[in-house]
């Protein structure tokens, strides 16, 4: 589980509204705003993303699947190490006249 928000999404999602429909740099209504400029920045990129403007930006539901991909390939990878063992402990037990 994540940190929790600083900055309410109703807020991000005004600055992101005034920076596309203004034209103005991040910079300016993040100042405006009282919220930092990387903050806004970030959000701004990742709706750009969400509504592809920017393709080759991953979009939230792309970043969401990549983590659970990475997630499930790290339990098959353990689920396959822990198999491979076992095999190993079998192995030796059913012939136990064959050299180590």
């Amino acid at each position: 589980m994540g940190r929790p928000k600083k900055y309410p999404d109703e807020l991000l999602e005004r600055g992101a509204e005034v920076v596309f429909e203004s034209g103005r740099p991040v910079a300016q209504v993040a100042r405006d705003l009282g919220i930092p400029n990387e903050t806004l920045r970030r959000y701004v990129r990742q709706v750009e993303a969400d509504e592809g403007r920017r393709p080759q930006a991953a979009s939230s539901a792309e970043a969401e699947e990549l983590k659970r991909l990475r997630k499930e390939n790290f339990e098959l990878r353990r689920a396959n190490e822990i198999l491979k063992s076992a095999s190993v402990f079998f192995a030796k037990e059913l012939d136990p006249d064959r050299p180590k």
